[in-house]
Protein backbone atom coordinates (compact mmCIF):
# COMPACT_ATOMS: atom_id res chain seq x y z
CA UNK A 1 0.00 0.00 0.00
CA UNK A 2 1.17 3.72 -0.87
CA UNK A 3 1.47 6.03 1.92
CA UNK A 4 0.55 9.66 -0.78
CA UNK A 5 -1.68 9.36 -3.49
CA UNK A 6 -0.06 8.75 -6.60
CA UNK A 7 -1.02 9.33 -10.04
CA UNK A 8 1.37 8.36 -13.37
CA UNK A 9 0.47 10.90 -16.30
CA UNK A 10 0.75 8.70 -19.66
CA UNK A 11 0.90 11.30 -23.06
CA UNK A 12 -0.24 9.23 -25.97
CA UNK A 13 0.18 9.86 -29.72
CA UNK A 14 -0.30 6.42 -31.93
CA UNK A 15 0.21 4.10 -29.29
CA UNK A 16 -2.53 1.28 -29.27
CA UNK A 17 -0.37 -1.35 -29.93
CA UNK A 18 1.70 -0.15 -26.31
CA UNK A 19 -0.96 0.92 -24.33
CA UNK A 20 -2.39 -1.60 -22.62
CA UNK A 21 0.75 -3.59 -21.63
CA UNK A 22 1.87 -0.44 -19.92
CA UNK A 23 -1.29 0.09 -17.87
CA UNK A 24 -1.09 -3.73 -17.06
CA UNK A 25 2.13 -3.75 -15.99
CA UNK A 26 1.95 -0.34 -13.89
CA UNK A 27 -1.57 -1.92 -12.17
CA UNK A 28 1.11 -5.01 -11.38
CA UNK A 29 3.70 -2.92 -10.05
CA UNK A 30 1.90 -0.09 -8.57
CA UNK A 31 -1.98 -0.95 -8.15
CA UNK A 32 -3.42 1.82 -5.70
CA UNK A 33 -1.75 4.82 -8.28
CA UNK A 34 -4.12 6.15 -10.69
CA UNK A 35 -3.33 6.44 -14.54
CA UNK A 36 -4.02 9.17 -16.40
CA UNK A 37 -3.60 8.96 -20.12
CA UNK A 38 -3.34 11.98 -22.09
CA UNK A 39 -4.45 11.51 -25.67
CA UNK A 40 -3.45 14.02 -28.31
CA UNK A 41 -6.26 12.65 -30.97
CA UNK A 42 -4.20 9.51 -31.74
CA UNK A 43 -5.72 8.34 -35.48
CA UNK A 44 -4.68 4.88 -34.32
CA UNK A 45 -7.08 4.04 -31.78
CA UNK A 46 -5.48 4.74 -28.36
CA UNK A 47 -8.55 6.38 -26.62
CA UNK A 48 -10.79 3.20 -27.67
CA UNK A 49 -8.16 0.95 -26.17
CA UNK A 50 -7.95 2.96 -23.03
CA UNK A 51 -12.25 3.33 -22.58
CA UNK A 52 -11.61 -0.12 -22.74
CA UNK A 53 -9.16 -0.64 -19.99
CA UNK A 54 -11.30 1.73 -17.95
CA UNK A 55 -13.35 -0.78 -17.20
CA UNK A 56 -11.21 -3.70 -16.35
CA UNK A 57 -8.48 -1.34 -14.66
CA UNK A 58 -9.66 0.79 -10.96
CA UNK A 59 -8.10 4.64 -11.30
CA UNK A 60 -7.61 4.46 -15.09
CA UNK A 61 -8.77 7.83 -16.36
CA UNK A 62 -8.54 8.92 -20.49
CA UNK A 63 -7.86 12.63 -21.46
CA UNK A 64 -8.99 13.51 -24.67
CA UNK A 65 -7.18 16.44 -26.68
CA UNK A 66 -8.62 17.62 -29.85
CA UNK A 67 -5.13 17.62 -31.89
CA UNK A 68 -1.49 16.33 -31.41
CA UNK A 69 -0.35 19.05 -29.07
CA UNK A 70 3.26 17.81 -28.02
CA UNK A 71 4.39 15.92 -24.76
CA UNK A 72 5.72 18.79 -22.70
CA UNK A 73 1.82 20.16 -23.14
CA UNK A 74 0.47 16.92 -22.62
CA UNK A 75 1.93 16.43 -19.18
CA UNK A 76 0.95 19.84 -18.01
CA UNK A 77 -2.49 18.95 -18.24
CA UNK A 78 -1.31 16.01 -16.51
CA UNK A 79 -0.01 17.89 -13.94
CA UNK A 80 -3.04 20.63 -13.62
CA UNK A 81 -5.44 17.17 -13.34
CA UNK A 82 -3.39 15.35 -10.66
CA UNK A 83 -3.03 18.95 -8.37
CA UNK A 84 -6.99 19.47 -8.89
CA UNK A 85 -7.76 16.27 -7.43
CA UNK A 86 -5.20 16.30 -4.83
CA UNK A 87 -2.55 13.84 -5.47
CA UNK A 88 0.39 13.66 -3.53
CA UNK A 89 2.87 12.53 -6.40
CA UNK A 90 2.51 12.76 -10.39
CA UNK A 91 4.67 10.88 -12.15
CA UNK A 92 5.64 11.38 -16.02
CA UNK A 93 6.48 8.68 -18.02
CA UNK A 94 6.70 7.22 -21.95
CA UNK A 95 4.00 4.89 -23.01
CA UNK A 96 6.24 2.78 -25.20
CA UNK A 97 6.99 0.54 -22.92
CA UNK A 98 10.98 2.16 -22.84
CA UNK A 99 10.22 2.48 -18.78
CA UNK A 100 9.57 -0.21 -16.89
CA UNK A 101 6.95 0.11 -14.66
CA UNK A 102 8.35 -2.33 -11.77
CA UNK A 103 11.00 0.90 -11.49
CA UNK A 104 8.18 2.63 -10.32
CA UNK A 105 7.51 1.57 -6.36
CA UNK A 106 11.95 2.38 -6.16
CA UNK A 107 11.49 6.51 -7.18
CA UNK A 108 8.46 6.52 -5.01
CA UNK A 109 10.57 5.18 -1.78
CA UNK A 110 12.90 8.36 -2.63
CA UNK A 111 10.34 10.60 -2.98
CA UNK A 112 9.12 9.01 0.31
CA UNK A 113 12.91 9.08 2.09
CA UNK A 114 12.47 10.29 5.70
CA UNK A 115 16.23 11.83 5.06
CA UNK A 116 15.82 13.93 2.21
CA UNK A 117 12.77 15.77 0.68
CA UNK A 118 12.85 15.64 -2.53
CA UNK A 119 11.10 17.82 -5.01
CA UNK A 120 11.92 15.54 -8.06
CA UNK A 121 12.80 11.93 -8.28
CA UNK A 122 14.67 10.77 -11.87
CA UNK A 123 15.00 7.42 -13.43
CA UNK A 124 18.45 8.05 -14.42
CA UNK A 125 20.54 6.41 -17.36
CA UNK A 126 23.83 8.01 -16.54
CA UNK A 127 24.35 7.50 -12.62
CA UNK A 128 25.90 3.98 -11.66
CA UNK A 129 24.05 1.24 -12.09
CA UNK A 130 22.08 3.42 -15.23
CA UNK A 131 22.43 2.49 -18.86
CA UNK A 132 20.61 2.32 -22.11
CA UNK A 133 21.80 -1.27 -23.67
CA UNK A 134 20.24 -0.73 -27.37
CA UNK A 135 21.46 2.71 -28.45
CA UNK A 136 24.38 2.80 -31.39
CA UNK A 137 27.22 5.08 -29.84
CA UNK A 138 26.51 8.24 -31.74
CA UNK A 139 23.25 8.36 -30.12
CA UNK A 140 24.40 8.16 -26.42
CA UNK A 141 27.57 10.71 -27.28
CA UNK A 142 24.69 12.68 -28.38
CA UNK A 143 22.24 12.60 -25.49
CA UNK A 144 25.33 12.73 -22.75
CA UNK A 145 27.23 15.70 -24.45
CA UNK A 146 23.26 17.28 -24.21
CA UNK A 147 23.05 16.75 -20.85
CA UNK A 148 26.64 17.47 -20.16
CA UNK A 149 25.77 21.24 -21.48
CA UNK A 150 22.52 21.53 -19.83
CA UNK A 151 24.81 21.17 -16.35
CA UNK A 152 27.37 23.16 -17.71
CA UNK A 153 25.30 25.81 -18.72
CA UNK A 154 22.28 25.89 -16.26
CA UNK A 155 24.39 24.21 -13.19
CA UNK A 156 22.15 21.76 -12.65
CA UNK A 157 23.03 19.14 -9.98
CA UNK A 158 22.20 16.11 -12.19
CA UNK A 159 23.75 14.13 -14.31
CA UNK A 160 20.09 13.07 -16.65
CA UNK A 161 18.37 16.17 -17.23
CA UNK A 162 16.52 14.78 -20.33
CA UNK A 163 15.35 11.29 -18.92
CA UNK A 164 11.70 11.37 -18.75
CA UNK A 165 10.81 8.81 -16.35
CA UNK A 166 10.25 11.00 -12.91
CA UNK A 167 8.38 11.30 -9.74
CA UNK A 168 7.37 14.85 -8.51
CA UNK A 169 6.11 16.37 -5.76
CA UNK A 170 2.81 17.93 -5.90
CA UNK A 171 4.00 20.30 -3.07
CA UNK A 172 6.80 21.02 -5.53
CA UNK A 173 4.80 21.67 -9.09
CA UNK A 174 2.42 24.25 -7.06
CA UNK A 175 5.11 26.53 -6.77
CA UNK A 176 5.56 26.21 -10.49
CA UNK A 177 3.69 28.80 -12.47
CA UNK A 178 2.97 25.70 -15.07
CA UNK A 179 1.72 28.31 -17.99
CA UNK A 180 4.78 29.51 -18.01
CA UNK A 181 6.47 26.63 -19.18
CA UNK A 182 6.19 26.46 -22.91
CA UNK A 183 8.75 23.59 -23.66
CA UNK A 184 8.97 20.09 -25.62
CA UNK A 185 10.73 17.22 -25.77
CA UNK A 186 14.11 17.24 -24.10
CA UNK A 187 14.11 20.79 -23.60
CA UNK A 188 10.90 20.53 -21.35
CA UNK A 189 12.42 17.78 -19.02
CA UNK A 190 15.51 20.50 -18.75
CA UNK A 191 13.18 23.10 -17.95
CA UNK A 192 11.62 21.22 -15.40
CA UNK A 193 14.67 20.48 -13.45
CA UNK A 194 15.81 24.25 -13.73
CA UNK A 195 13.03 25.67 -12.64
CA UNK A 196 13.33 23.36 -9.53
CA UNK A 197 16.93 23.93 -8.46
CA UNK A 198 15.63 27.41 -9.03
CA UNK A 199 12.77 27.11 -6.44
CA UNK A 200 15.43 25.32 -4.05
CA UNK A 201 14.00 22.04 -4.24
CA UNK A 202 16.11 19.01 -4.30
CA UNK A 203 16.95 16.42 -7.20
CA UNK A 204 17.70 12.45 -6.25
CA UNK A 205 18.11 10.39 -9.69
CA UNK A 206 17.47 6.58 -9.31
CA UNK A 207 19.36 4.28 -11.98
CA UNK A 208 17.26 2.82 -14.55
CA UNK A 209 17.61 0.29 -18.09
CA UNK A 210 16.13 2.42 -20.86
CA UNK A 211 14.92 0.51 -23.55
CA UNK A 212 13.99 1.28 -27.19
CA UNK A 213 10.26 0.95 -28.17
CA UNK A 214 9.43 -2.38 -29.88
CA UNK A 215 5.94 -1.18 -31.79
CA UNK A 216 4.77 1.89 -33.00
CA UNK A 217 7.13 5.36 -34.12
CA UNK A 218 9.61 7.42 -32.02
CA UNK A 219 8.20 10.75 -31.21
CA UNK A 220 12.04 12.08 -30.97
CA UNK A 221 13.61 14.13 -34.15
CA UNK A 222 16.90 15.80 -34.50
CA UNK A 223 14.50 19.05 -34.14
CA UNK A 224 13.71 18.38 -31.04
CA UNK A 225 17.36 17.31 -29.79
CA UNK A 226 18.51 21.02 -31.51
CA UNK A 227 15.72 22.77 -30.06
CA UNK A 228 16.63 21.72 -26.33
CA UNK A 229 20.06 22.79 -27.24
CA UNK A 230 19.41 26.50 -28.23
CA UNK A 231 16.86 26.71 -25.13
CA UNK A 232 19.99 25.43 -22.57
CA UNK A 233 21.89 28.05 -24.01
CA UNK A 234 18.82 30.52 -24.18
CA UNK A 235 18.53 30.34 -20.81
CA UNK A 236 22.39 29.86 -19.33
CA UNK A 237 22.25 33.90 -21.07
CA UNK A 238 19.17 34.70 -19.25
CA UNK A 239 20.42 33.31 -15.75
CA UNK A 240 23.57 35.51 -16.45
CA UNK A 241 21.96 38.67 -17.83
CA UNK A 242 19.67 38.43 -14.52
CA UNK A 243 22.75 37.89 -12.20
CA UNK A 244 24.25 40.74 -13.28
CA UNK A 245 21.66 42.62 -13.09
CA UNK A 246 20.62 41.85 -9.74
CA UNK A 247 24.47 42.24 -8.68
CA UNK A 248 23.96 46.29 -9.95
CA UNK A 249 20.86 46.90 -8.34
CA UNK A 250 22.35 45.73 -4.74
CA UNK A 251 25.51 48.09 -5.80
CA UNK A 252 23.07 50.92 -6.22
CA UNK A 253 21.14 50.03 -2.89
CA UNK A 254 24.11 49.59 -0.73
CA UNK A 255 25.95 52.53 -2.17
CA UNK A 256 23.15 55.11 -1.44
CA UNK A 257 22.59 53.62 1.77
CA UNK A 258 25.78 55.10 1.91
CA UNK A 259 25.11 58.51 1.44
Amino acid sequence: MLSVRVLVILPTYNEAPNIAEVIQRLHQACSDAGVLVVDDASPDGTAQVVEALASEFVGVELLRRTHKLGFGSACLDGFRRGLEQGFDALVAMDSDLSHDPNVLPQLLEHLESAEQHYGLVIGSRYVPGGSIPQWSWYRLLLSRWGNQWARLMLGLPVLDATSGYRVYRAATLEKIDLDEVRSEGYGFQIEMVRRIVALGGSVAEVPIAFVDRVAGESKMSTRIIVEALWLVTWWSVQDRVWGVRNRVRKLRKFSESGR
